[in-house]
């Protein structure tokens, strides 16, 4: 527990790199000289070890929260204006993002099993209520599979521009879900429960018409991708809802802002597997290949992925 003696001594470091940071903050880093660079450097790192010990002591949580405050503006100060450079993004992809998804896997997880519920769910209720099947639905697509046609063969016609319309939309869809986890996960929620009961109400309807195969053939190639994709923003969304509802220890504040920090670097990993999903999508999936060849480069593509997530990054 720090003494009154030691506060008194650390307090000017505190009010210079309470100084310095201000002064940063209106001119930018490059207007201080080298000199008092290097000093704003130490000086954060000084106070860092200071929040350290400052944070034992229960009649000192206000001095805690202002340190904490002055180090997290002396951070994006010192961090934010480094360069980026193409081999920054490529060690994100290969160590970062496979790293934060097993840091934070235990949220995909749930978001998972609340997909797989409502999924199981919407199976149930299509087979015992049909009117539950074509409101979900809409009759145009029940009448398609009725006629024993898949509503993805126009997609052939206009595969570059229907890869591009499947990217934007499945990306649009992760970030609303990632984003609505900030109204205490409510809009995480619904979403994935939504899309979980679409496919189960989508898998019964083809099976009652003898198309699960043509389904599933179609889904497994791009699926392997954009289902884990679906999930990790799920789970970052719950993320983001748990920093928001149960902070801990943490003020509520800090608690967001490092659950924010977590799950951005979730939703911004799964932006190239979107990518690679959608052109799957628009080019391969709906062709007329044999199924087989469809599952066996589904199992293989999933294959690589889950090596990518488990061992990458080690």
């Amino acid at each position: 527990m720090p003494s009154a003696r030691w506060l008194r001594k650390r307090r000017p470091y505190w009010e210079r790199l309470t100084d310095l940071v201000e002064r940063a903050g209106r001119g930018g880093v490059r207007g201080l000289p080298s000199k008092e660079l290097q000093e704003l450097g130490l000086l954060y790192r000084q106070a860092a070890s200071d929040l350290a010990a400052v944070r034992e002591d229960p009649l000192e949580q206000g001095l805690a929260r202002a340190l904490n405050q002055l180090l997290s503006r002396a951070h994006n100060l010192l961090y934010s204006g480094r360069k980026r450079s193409g081999w920054g993004i490529f060690k994100f992809y290969r160590d970062d993002f496979p790293r934060a998804f097993r840091e934070t896997f235990n949220y995909t997880f749930a978001a998972f099993l609340l997909f797989l519920f409502s999924g199981f769910a919407g199976a149930f209720l299509s087979f015992h209520d049909a009117t539950f099947e074509r409101y979900l639905l809409g009759p145009h697509m029940i009448e398609t599979i009725e006629q024993h046609k898949m509503w993805t063969d126009s997609v052939l016609t206009i595969k570059p521009l229907a890869s591009s319309q499947i990217m934007t939309n499945n990306i649009s869809v992760c970030f609303v879900t990632y984003a609505t986890g900030m109204i205490a996960g409510i809009g995480t929620i619904f979403l994935t429960i939504l899309n979980g009961m679409l496919i189960g109400v989508v898998g019964v309807a083809c099976f009652e018409g003898n198309m699960s195969n043509l389904l599933w053939s179609f889904v497994a190639p791009h699926g392997v991708l954009e289902l884990p994709a679906i999930f990790i923003s799920g789970g970052a969304g719950l993320l983001l809802a748990r920093g928001l509802l149960f902070p801990g220890l943490l003020p509520r504040r800090d608690s967001l802002a490092q659950a924010g920090a977590q799950s951005a670097r979730l939703i911004l990993g799964i932006i190239p597997i979107l990518i690679v999903a959608g052109t799957i999508e628009g080019f391969l999936s709906p062709t007329h290949l044999p199924p087989i060849v469809k599952y066996l480069f589904a199992a293989a593509l999933f294959s690589i992925f889950v090596l990518y997530l488990t061992q990458s990054g080690r």
